[in-house]
């Protein structure tokens, strides 16, 4: 089986309306290019410093109109759309970060909210504390489709390998990592962390990133990628919004599980601290 896959690269701001017209866009560009399975980045629905101004404007799912706008235009492409996120009002008034794929009739295939959140200071001055605003996930999540089975994650997580093992154990052949990667993480880290990923699981990722300037002093990597099983890149975006395809061959899944079996070989042990 092979399909299509096209990344959309956005730069998102505030306004949410405007993002979500400049994803539609891109999203229709993915579809003319011949992509059955489109991608967009973490944060799709808006990037905002203010979390008290996310928070104002953020809505639950079942009132959040990019959600009733991105299934309909799945519907209206007759694609798979993996948004990658959009930041969501959640139960207990916090926001969570949440990642849809939805079928070509529009309906919601899984979710998935965001297991690692990401708390750091950066060498540079910025300083990131997504967990006193977004409250976490707790359960990875793998979707099986007529193209292929999808492994979810978002960002952060690709910092966290036994995630990926896990969704590729329990039959992931693509696995999906949106982000809007900091510029120094990302230059030092995003395309190693992707393509070990790929490596350690033998599948495809597909990582579509936010990029550039959002204002208020927000700065992403971008650099969305698409990686085979054996760890190599087939595309790759520079900073600008734009949209990026391959052409995913779900047999090379096996083919390279098959070469080098380490999904199999992984054994259960013990640690001794010695004296």
């Amino acid at each position: 089986m092979t399909f299509r896959a096209g990344l959309v690269q956005l730069r998102s701001g505030p306004d949410m309306a405007r993002n979500y017209r400049e994803a539609a866009e891109l999203i229709r560009a993915a579809r003319a290019a011949g992509a059955t399975f489109i991608s967009t980045p973490e944060m799709t629905n808006v990037m905002d410093p203010d979390k008290d101004r996310v928070k104002a404007a953020a809505r639950p799912e079942d009132h959040d109109l990019s959600v009733a706008g991105f299934a309909q235009l799945a519907a209206d492409l007759n694609v798979h759309l993996h948004i990658g996120s959009l930041a969501l009002q959640g139960p207990d008034g916090r926001l969570v970060n949440r990642g849809f794929i939805f079928a070509p009739d529009g309906r919601v295939l899984a979710r998935y909210d965001k297991i690692h959140l990401f708390d750091v200071d950066l060498p540079t001055g910025e300083s990131h504390r997504e967990s006193a605003s977004y409250r976490p996930g707790e359960e990875a999540v793998v979707v099986k489709t007529a193209l292929a089975s999808f492994g979810m994650a978002i960002c952060y997580d690709v910092r966290f390998p036994a995630l990926f093992n896990a969704l590729a154990k329990n039959g992931a052949e693509v696995l999906l990592n949106p982000a809007a990667f900091t510029v120094p993480t990302g230059r030092a880290h995003w395309q190693v962390l992707l393509r070990a990923r790929a490596i350690e699981t033998g599948s495809f990722m597909l990582a579509a990133a936010q990029g550039g300037d959002h204002g208020h002093g927000r700065h992403t990597y971008g650099h969305s990628l698409i990686i085979n099983p054996w760890g190599e890149v087939m595309a790759e975006a520079g900073e600008e919004p734009c949209v990026i395809t391959a052409d995913i061959d779900v047999a090379a899944v096996a083919e390279v599980r098959g070469r080098i079996p380490a999904l199999q070989h992984g054994r259960a042990f013990s640690l001794r601290m010695a004296p």
